[in-house]
């Protein structure tokens, strides 16, 4: 009892423990929230939430892998963050479901359409340099790129090259070399501004691969497409997106406003289907993320609260859980000593009390199996005490000369060595069939043919007893059944019927279809059993003549097997009975 006592109240700390801290955190973030909605947010951390969603939508087709990293951003900043399309429709949100999204949008989360105001440094055709599309190089060509752009630069600083290598958003290598007499520029010094000794092949990694041709082809017929009817020149875009014209003019030139929209518009068109749609971005305040502060005195007083009535109602709840337990345990431990009448008084309702009704059942039940056990072995030894003690009798006066063997005193003593044999072969079937390991041969029955079998086998004896032996078919049901198994328990239910009909009765044989089921029933005419001994008749050794006298009844197996049969083939066996009037026995069997 003291260890389930400490056991729930030890649990009922810890919970309540546990509801206190996570109280007082939420509150303490609550506070800090509160402070820092009050000094407000700088620019830069929207500028770094806007710059990582630009990042995911440049490199995924869709957003929808996106929650992740909202989640991830929202816990980082501190921030409520949420995204949805452009017709309203909820992309993430690092809120809970059903919060409202703040009152205005932030931003618009657009790869090829960049907010300059998020994104001062933006190109001037505000598309994400992150947004590469068909000219990304896959990791076979930019592992061989790089290491020929290694090896350029290697040949380079021997000639007094200072060479600076970094790799670009596609994967491409690029090179920026300058003389090491001069101090590195703030922005790389493009690798053609300098001189470099032929001796250092630069085609190896400046030649585009397969992907960017590709890329590059369906780029250019893009632009050729939007200049056709607008302009007149000729030339193509190169890997770096500048025009390269085929007249002769400096290679610092400008192009024309019209040439470099179709370059703009015809690179939005070919990234499309890389890069995610357009998105509004919602940022809320700390405040919205964490809740309004709350006083630390009343997390204090609420905390204590929570705590006392915890321990109150833990002990309360004890008590009452520790009674019945405890009966359980004296009544168990009453049932292990002997004492099979050890039950629990039921006084609660729930849990304990369907244990305590379970416990009771089970007593019951192992009292009655312990009485059937007794009853059982005194019925065995009584069965096969009669025919022994005949036997003994007989061959001990034999033995003595007070008798002689001859023909009539073998024929009984055969006759008793016989009831000897059914009695065992009696108890080992019913042993079979308790452990369930009777075994059926199923098979088509012609029910009609199997009648007759049993009361041809049966008729002689119904005779000499002055009987009548009838059977009546309707509509000749089929059944998948053992047809010796049937036949032995039918068998059984009509020696029954013989044993207890008085001479000039009737015994009929029927079987009919009863919805899915077939039902057999041999009913007679004999002396009843009374209502009060009905719930008994399948009950082994069981007779309602209580003297045993073989002359008016048998072992008290039979209507047991019968049971133990029809519950092999999934069916049942019951009795009905008028006094004097008419007795019926009925199988049960599925179709």
């Amino acid at each position: 009892m003291r260890s389930l006592l400490v056991r729930l109240l030890t649990s009922s700390a810890i919970v309540a423990v546990c509801s206190i801290s996570a109280t007082a955190w939420l509150a303490a973030s609550s506070t800090s929230g509160a402070i820092q909605r009050e000094q407000g947010q700088t620019l830069a951390s929207d500028a770094q939430i806007n710059n990582k969603l630009l990042g995911y939508a440049s490199r995924h087709p869709e957003w929808s892998g996106v929650a992740a990293t909202v989640r991830d951003l929202a816990a980082r900043n501190n921030r409520r963050i949420a995204l949805t399309t452009e017709k309203g429709a909820l992309i993430a949100d690092s809120a809970t479901t059903g919060t409202p999204l703040p009152a205005r949008v932030s931003a618009v989360v657009d790869p090829l359409a960049v907010d300059v105001t998020l994104v001062p440094g933006a190109a001037r055709d505000r598309i994400d340099p992150r947004a590469v599309g068909p000219f990304l190089l896959s990791a076979a060509d930019r592992a061989r790129l790089v290491k020929a752009a290694g090896a350029y630069a290697t040949c380079a600083d021997r000639t007094g090259q200072a060479v600076q290598l970094t790799v670009s958003n596609t994967g491409r290598p690029v090179v920026t070399t300058t003389s090491k007499e001069t101090a590195p520029e703030p922005h790389p010094v493009p690798r053609e501004a300098v001189a470099v000794p032929q001796a250092c092949d630069t085609a190896t990694f400046s030649t585009p691969t397969r992907t960017e041709k590709a890329a590059l082809k369906q780029l250019n017929l893009l632009v050729g497409r939007c200049l056709k009817g607008k302009s007149t020149e000729r030339g193509s875009v190169g890997l770096d997106f500048a025009w390269i014209s085929r007249k002769k003019q400096p290679s610092d030139a400008e192009p024309d406003q019209t040439i470099s929209s179709c370059i703009v518009t015809a690179r939005k068109e070919q990234l499309d289907p890389y890069v995610a749609p357009a998105a509004y971005l919602y940022i809320g305040s700390p405040a919205e993320a964490t809740g309004q502060r709350i006083p630390l005195p009343s997390i204090a007083g609420a905390a204590l609260l929570v705590l006392v009535l915890t321990v109150g109602v833990s002990v309360m709840a004890a008590r009452r859980l520790v009674g019945p337990v405890n009966a359980l345990t004296h009544a168990a431990r009453r049932m292990r000593d002997g004492d099979s009448s050890a039950r629990v008084t039921v006084r609660t309702t729930g849990e304990i009390s369907e244990l305590a009704t379970a416990f009771n059942e089970m007593s019951e039940h192992l009292q009655r199996m312990e009485e059937q056990r007794k009853a059982m072995v005194s019925d065995v030894s009584h069965e096969l005490r009669t025919p022994l003690s005949n036997l003994r009798g007989w061959l001990e006066a034999a033995q003595d000369g007070v008798a002689e063997l001859d023909p009539a005193l073998i024929a009984s003593l055969v006759e008793e060595i016989l009831l000897l044999q059914h009695i065992v072969d009696d108890l080992q079937e019913l042993a079979l069939a308790d452990a369930g390991k009777l075994r059926l041969h199923v098979e088509p029955v012609h029910l009609g043919y199997l009648l007759d079998q049993v009361a041809t086998a049966h008729r002689g004896r119904a005779e000499a007893a002055g009987l009548t032996l009838t059977t009546a078919i309707t509509d000749d049901p089929a059944l998948t059944a053992d047809p010796v198994r049937l036949r032995q328990a039918i068998g059984n239910l009509v020696t029954n019927s013989l044993r207890y009909t008085p001479p000039g009765g009737h015994i009929t044989l029927a079987a009919r279809q009863d919805g899915d089921q077939i039902v057999i029933e041999v009913t007679d005419t004999g002396v009843g059993i009374r209502a009060e001994h009905l719930p008994h008749v399948f009950d082994r050794f069981w007779r309602a003549e209580k003297s045993r006298n073989r002359r008016t009844g048998g072992s008290g197996l039979g209507l047991a097997i019968v049971r133990n049969l029809a519950e092999a083939h999934n069916g049942t066996a019951t009795v009905t009975s008028v006094p004097g009037i008419r007795t019926t026995f009925a199988l049960r069997l599925p179709s």
